[in-house]
């Protein structure tokens, strides 16, 4: 399938590129310090264990969060050249004027993508599973855990691969990127707000809005071993969205 095709190329070629190998061992770096140091601090202070639900909640939990702030820098770096640096290099025209649908180029560009990413999130999950070896853990939780930091993930992703249809160059993509998922990560600090203005007599609930909306209310769910669907769909929708988002702004262009 023209889709497959694609996802493999794009696999390789991230696999190939110096940028995507510095970005996967600086996050591997930066997760097994802190999964290092939060070892170290469980060690020196085991009465901590008794005010969280277990290991896995406090070691797990803190790193699935951190990861997503790594990931908020990292993943428009990744995204960046997606459409941007085949525009600038000319390529992009050879797959608009190609028989292959702009759905299936889209969908293998972020496929692709998403198997790169899979593998960091596996070498993610390694860190605290690693630690069945000696202690009981909550298996359940790290594996929503990791469910919703890969639904993060994707969501991060095909954003990306959006803003990176708009422009030619990559920097300008990278930071746009940036500026789009910093936007959506703050919409969670909406979600605490109090103030319910009322307009024509109607109260506005700002607050559950904002909840509703928020990638970061969804995945802190996950996080604690909720799992529901909802979550689940709303990453889903999310995604679905910002591809069809860009199969649309190429379309533009095609025609």
């Amino acid at each position: 399938m023209p889709t497959f095709t694609v996802a493999r190329q794009e696999f390789a070629r991230l696999f190939i590129s110096p940028l995507a190998w510095t970005i996967l061992a600086v996050v591997q770096l930066l997760l097994g310090l802190l999964f290092a140091m939060s070892l170290a601090d469980l060690m020196l202070n085991p009465h901590r264990v008794s005010e969280y639900a277990g290991v896995s909640e406090v070691i797990g939990t803190g790193l699935f969060r951190f990861a997503t702030v790594v990931l908020l820098l990292v993943i428009p770096l990744l995204t960046m050249r997606t459409f941007s640096e085949e525009r600038k290099s000319g390529t992009l025209d050879l797959f608009l004027s190609s028989p292959i649908s702009l759905t299936a180029v889209v969908m293998g560009k972020f496929l692709g993508l998403m198997g790169f990413l899979t593998v960091m999130l596996a070498l993610i999950g390694l860190m605290p599973f690693s630690l069945i070896l000696g202690t009981n853990l909550d298996t359940g939780m790290l594996a929503s855990g990791l469910l919703g930091l890969w639904l993060m993930m994707a969501a991060f992703t095909a954003a990306g691969i959006f803003i990176s249809s708009l422009t030619r160059e990559p920097t300008i993509a990278a930071i746009g990127g940036f500026g789009l998922l910093l936007g959506l990560w703050l919409m969670h600090a909406l979600s605490f707000f109090e103030w319910q203005p009322a307009i024509l007599g109607v109260t506005l609930p700002i607050a559950e809005v904002a909840r509703e909306f928020s990638l970061l209310a969804h995945y802190d769910d996950l996080l604690f071993g909720i799992f529901d669907s909802g979550d689940v769909l709303f990453y889903v929708i999310f995604c679905g969205l910002f591809l069809a988002f860009t199969v649309q702004r190429l379309d533009m262009e095609r025609q």
